[in-house]
């Protein structure tokens, strides 16, 4: 029996979360709400694909349309607002023998980009995947450019003791060796969104590079979200504001989406440890089972983010057009 693809009926949007729930590839960003969030923001239009073998669900695969200049492009996720992964999402593949398993999930691929190209007739194409895509192949096969990413994930099973234990030297001393009462970190709301973003923008303003993802869309998404949450947690010195991180939950992960950047604040706390290290605890507390430091391709903070003892996992970003195409396109943000 083939693969049905199709662009989401009423009926499947309906259940559109339920297989983001049940995908492993499935992450906060590929929510119903949070793509409406996505499409609006980006001034693109939404084709939320899903594929069906028979009754069952295969796939989901979330493609966003932009048109510039007469030329049609298509993106997941879409440029400029720093979402870190979508892409495709499989179901109901974990039981599958091998081979089972790489034919249904290349002739669900196979199934969305043909839709796309009948559809829409994109000149070009940027896919960023989840971490759970581990296989390229089917986008390779389909004239795709794959490149291989890296990000890093600490390992949230473990007992506390266990996992600090795990971090490296200077680590462990800046957790252990800071008095509690000379910091407090709290999950705010709003007005927290607001004093991690603004940092972040100068913090990037400053070293020449823009940052135009606006306040109002990470304000949206974290409003919007209904299976997973936006949590700013935030760390103050004597009740001011002094460092932050926008972190991205879904499911059994956790991820460090935006802040834990520089500060300039005169302050002697090792901020961003201490705010690493009370997302983990925090999470393990709720169950969560992997904290993802979302990026290991930049030598300069990997050595900030090794010191955690994480493990590298891969994933993909995947590229369709000629080489006129991708030039002109590298002038959006977060397409490479």
């Amino acid at each position: 029996m083939s693969i049905e693809v199709r662009r989401a009926t009423d009926e499947d949007l309906e259940r559109w979360n339920g297989y983001v729930d049940r995908s492993p590839q499935g992450r906060l960003p590929h929510e119903r709400e949070a793509l409406s969030v996505l499409a609006d923001h980006a001034d693109a239009t939404l084709h939320p694909l899903v594929g069906f073998k028979g009754q069952e669900p295969v796939g989901i695969f979330p493609v966003f349309e932009i048109d510039k200049r007469l030329v049609t492009t298509v993106f997941s996720p879409p440029p400029h607002l720093r979402v870190p992964y979508l892409g495709p999402a499989f179901c109901n593949m974990g039981k599958l023998k091998q081979r089972k398993r790489e034919k249904r999930r290349q002739r669900f691929v196979d199934g969305c980009l043909e839709w796309i190209e009948e559809e829409l007739g994109p000149r070009y194409g940027h896919v960023r995947t989840s971490p759970g895509v581990r296989d390229a192949r089917p986008f390779k096969w389909n004239a795709f450019e794959a490149t291989p990413e890296y990000t890093y994930a600490v390992d949230l099973t473990r007992e506390e003791d266990d996992l600090l234990a795990s971090f490296s030297s200077d680590a462990r001393r800046n957790v252990r060796n800071t008095a509690d009462d000379a910091y407090e970190i709290e999950v705010g709301g709003p007005e927290e969104i607001g004093l991690i973003h603004e940092q972040v923008r100068h913090r990037y303003e400053s070293q020449g590079i823009d940052f135009d993802v606006p306040l109002e869309f990470v304000c949206d998404l974290a409003e919007a979200t209904v299976g997973g949450a936006v949590r700013p947690y935030t760390l103050r010195v004597d009740g001011e504001f002094v460092g932050g991180i926008l972190a991205l939950e879904y499911g059994d992960r956790i991820g460090r989406w935006m802040g834990g950047v520089r500060t300039g604040a005169d302050v002697d706390v090792p901020t961003n440890d201490l705010l690493d290290w009370a997302i983990m605890r925090d999470g393990r507390e709720r169950g969560l089972e992997v904290y993802d430091l979302v990026g290991a391709d930049t030598r300069r903070i990997n050595r900030y983010k090794a010191k955690f003892n994480p493990d590298l996992e891969t994933y993909y970003s995947l590229e369709y057009g000629s080489l006129g195409m991708r030039a002109i396109a590298s002038v959006y943000d977060s397409v490479k």
